[in-house]
């Protein structure tokens, strides 16, 4: 349970330099260039096994539901893996993610695969994507997901509640979606590209790890601006600065915009670098994306065809 109240003291002094994040974001980058394609490959293969695949549309219905959970586990070829000394490894994708009215196809297409172990089950809710619903229909969509088989919640907050820096109430409301959330995993979607400014993203970060998050995430991908490196840095500093003050490691998880073999890789270095390698697993990363998986394929593909002329 949360404490009664917010100490939003730790709020006060956020001020930050977004020339500065934007060059720290460059060097990030060319100080760990993977030129090696055996290397490479073996990133792309870390970066499959972080996804959470997404299908997020208005016209999706319970027979896409069953080719997207198909995909998560299957999504390396056997050649491919072979080529990588890999062979004998069950890859998935580490969730798929889809609409509350959805959940149920899901669960009942990874339970037939006997897959519930290793691909979780996520959902939207909340009022998702924007969040500005009654209180009290967007915790009985939590409660409906999981109901459904939802293993993970990825809420949304109302962006409204951050812009006229209403935190308290923020605050209470996260809390109240973790109460409901119970076992299942919270991810907190913060709607950035909404924020106005990377002090918000910042504070919304703080704010929801403090009410209970286990990961903060990016987007819901409907809005104009979504995962950014440079925000993706703002998020990792929060999430360094939390872990400092409690020693409570929280995932991140971009999403929306993320389309690239070389955008899944920037990612990885970038958290990497920032947080270190024990954030790279399923329960401390995920990379939020529907069509990523095909580019990253065809990457592996290109790559694994050229690793003999290394």
């Amino acid at each position: 349970m949360c404490p009664k109240t917010l100490d939003a003291r730790i709020l006060d002094i956020v001020h930050i330099n977004k020339k500065s994040i934007e060059n720290e974001v460059q060097s990030i980058l060319e100080k760990n260039v993977v030129s090696s394609k055996r290397n490479y490959a073996m990133w792309l293969v870390k970066a499959i096994s972080l996804i959470d695949l997404t299908t997020l549309s208005g016209d999706d219905t319970r027979s896409n539901v069953l080719r997207l959970c198909i995909k998560a586990a299957n999504p390396v070829s056997v050649e491919i893996l072979k080529k990588l000394d890999l062979e004998g490894r069950k890859i998935t994708t580490a969730a798929v993610c889809v609409y509350p009215n959805r959940v149920k196809d899901a669960f009942d297409a990874i339970k037939k695969m006997d897959l519930l172990k290793e691909i979780q089950i996520a959902s939207v809710a909340t009022g998702f994507p924007t969040g500005l619903y009654p209180l009290n229909s967007r915790l009985q969509e939590i409660t409906f997901a999981i109901a459904n088989g939802a293993t993970e919640i990825d809420i949304v907050l109302d962006r409204s509640l951050v812009l006229m820096g209403k935190w308290n109430v923020l605050y209470e409301e996260v809390c109240k979606m973790k109460v409901h959330c119970g076992s299942a995993h919270m991810k907190v979607i913060l709607g950035v590209g909404e924020l106005g400014s990377y002090e918000n993203v910042y504070k919304a970060s703080i704010v929801s790890m403090m009410a209970g998050a286990d990961f903060i995430k990016t987007s819901t991908g409907k809005e104009t601006v979504n995962a950014t490196l440079p925000i993706g840095l703002v998020m990792c500093r929060a999430i360094r600065h939390y872990y400092e003050m409690t020693g409570v490691k929280i995932g991140l998880k971009p999403a929306g915009g993320i389309k690239t073999a070389k955008d899944a890789v920037n990612w990885l270095v970038l958290v990497h670098s920032e947080l270190g390698p024990e954030w790279l697993t399923p329960q401390l990363f995920r990379i939020g994306a529907s069509t990523l998986l095909d580019d990253i394929g065809k990457t592996l593909k290109e790559n694994t065809n050229d690793m003999d002329e290394e």
